[in-house]
C-alpha cells in the first residue's frame, strides 16, 4: 500500500514538471514567433522622405542713385521705356529721351509732374483725364496719363501714325541727326535751333547707346560729320573716326586766347556774363545769338575789343562765325588747321556745328 502511494506521488511530480516545462516551451515560442513582428512594425512607421522645400530667397537689397542731374535722372528712369517704343515703333530711344527732356524740362515742367504727359500732347479726340495749360494759347487742353509710360506710347503714335513723319522711317534707326532735322522740317516744332538742342542732348549724354543697344549687331555709328547742309562725298572722306578725339582726352582751357570763352558743363549766358563783367544782351550781340540757347564746348566771343591786341580785325581772324553750309572740314581748310585741332581748340567731341556758332579757329599763341 505504502508502495502504490509512492509511485502515485512520484508521477504526480513527474506530470507536474513536464506540463510547466511545455508551458514555458510554448511562451518562449509564442514571445520568439512575435519578435521579428515587431521589428517589421518599426521598419513600416519609418516615414516617407519629406518633399523638397525651396527656402524663400532674401529680399534684394535697393541701393539709391545718386545724380549729378534732374537729366541723368530722367534718363535712367525712362531709358527702357524708350526702348520698348523704339522696338515697337522703330523711333529711336535718343530721339525719344532728348525729346522728352527737353518738351518735359528733365521731367520738372507742369505738365509731366502733374499730368505724368511728358511731349505736350494736346487733347485732340482724347476722352480721357486733362488739365489745362497755358501754351499757345491760354488755358489748353492737355492729355493727363495715370502713368508717364502712357505719354510715351502716344508719343510714337502720334509720330508713326501720321503721313507727314513718314520720311523719317526712310532713315536708319541710329541716325538720330536725320531724325532730329526730319521731325522740324515736318513741322513738329517751330523752333530753328530744335534739332540741334536734341543732337546736343544726345551727344552729351550718349543717349545712342540705348539705340545700340536696341539695333545690337546692325548697328551702324552715324557717320562723324554732322552738317547743317548736306557736304559732298570728298569732304566726308576727308573726315575719318581717328580725327575724332575721344571726350575724355579732351582738355581744353575756359580763356582760349584774349576774349574768347570756352563753354564748359552746367554754365549758361548769365554765368558767363557774370564771370566776365558783361551782360547776356552784349553776349547774344558779340556771338549772334537770338536766344540763350549754347552747347558745351561752343567758344564765344566774351569782349568787344578795344586795344590793339584785341581788336576786332584781330579777333576777327582768331574766330569764326560758322554760316549756312559750313562744316569743320571746309572751315579747317579755310583757316589751314586740321578738323582735330579745331576741335580741340573748341572742346568738340565730334564735327556737330550750327549755324552763327562762333569758333576759334587759331591757337592762342597765334592770337
Amino acid at each position: 500500500m505504502k508502495r502504490f502511494f509512492l509511485y502515485l506521488l512520484f508521477g504526480f511530480i513527474v506530470f507536474s514538471c513536464k506540463t510547466k516545462k511545455e508551458v514555458v516551451t510554448e511562451t518562449k515560442k509564442v514571445n520568439t514567433e512575435q519578435a521579428p513582428a515587431k521589428e517589421n512594425t518599426t521598419k513600416r512607421r519609418i516615414p516617407p522622405v519629406a518633399p523638397k522645400t525651396y527656402e524663400t530667397p532674401p529680399a534684394k537689397t535697393t541701393t539709391t542713385k545718386t545724380y549729378v542731374s534732374d537729366t541723368e535722372r530722367y534718363i535712367d528712369t525712362y531709358k527702357d521705356i524708350a526702348q520698348v517704343e523704339m522696338r515697337l515703333y522703330e523711333i529711336p530711344a535718343s530721339i525719344t529721351l532728348a525729346q522728352g527732356i527737353l518738351e518735359s524740362a528733365s521731367g520738372n515742367g507742369r505738365l509731366s509732374v502733374e499730368a505724368n504727359n511728358h511731349f505736350g500732347i494736346k487733347c485732340h479726340e482724347w476722352t480721357g483725364k486733362k488739365i489745362y495749360h497755358d501754351d499757345d494759347k491760354k488755358q489748353e487742353c492737355f492729355r493727363k496719363y495715370n502713368d508717364a509710360k502712357y505719354s510715351f506710347r502716344d508719343h510714337s503714335l502720334f509720330i508713326a501714325q501720321r503721313d507727314r513723319y513718314s520720311k523719317l522711317f526712310q532713315l536708319r534707326k541710329e541716325d538720330y541727326r536725320g531724325w532730329a532735322k526730319g521731325l522740324q522740317a515736318a513741322g513738329y516744332a517751330t523752333d530753328k535751333k530744335y534739332p540741334q538742342k536734341l543732337i546736343s542732348l544726345i551727344e552729351l549724354y550718349e543717349l545712342y547707346k540705348y539705340d545700340q543697344a536696341v539695333l545690337e549687331d546692325t548697328f551702324k555709328k552715324s557717320s562723324p560729320v554732322t552738317d547743317i547742309e548736306e557736304v559732298d562725298e570728298v569732304e566726308v572722306a576727308e573726315v575719318t573716326k581717328e580725327e575724332i578725339p575721344v571726350k575724355e582726352e579732351v582738355k581744353v582751357k575756359p580763356l582760349v586766347g584774349k576774349g574768347v570763352y570756352i563753354v564748359s558743363k552746367g554754365e549758361t549766358l548769365y554765368s558767363i556774363s557774370k564771370k566776365h563783367n558783361t551782360t547776356v544782351k552784349e553776349l547774344q550781340k558779340l556771338n549772334g545769338l537770338s536766344d540763350n540757347t549754347i552747347s558745351v564746348g561752343q567758344a564765344l566771343v566774351v569782349t568787344a575789343s578795344s586795344d590793339a591786341s584785341t581788336s576786332t580785325t584781330a579777333t576777327t581772324k582768331a574766330v569764326y562765325k560758322v554760316k549756312k553750309g559750313d562744316t569743320l572740314y571746309s572751315i579747317s581748310k579755310k583757316h589751314n588747321i586740321t578738323v582735330k585741332e579745331l576741335q580741340n581748340m573748341n572742346g568738340l567731341s565730334d564735327n556737330t556745328i550750327s549755324i552763327g556758332q562762333v569758333l576759334v579757329v587759331k591757337p592762342s599763341s597765334k592770337n
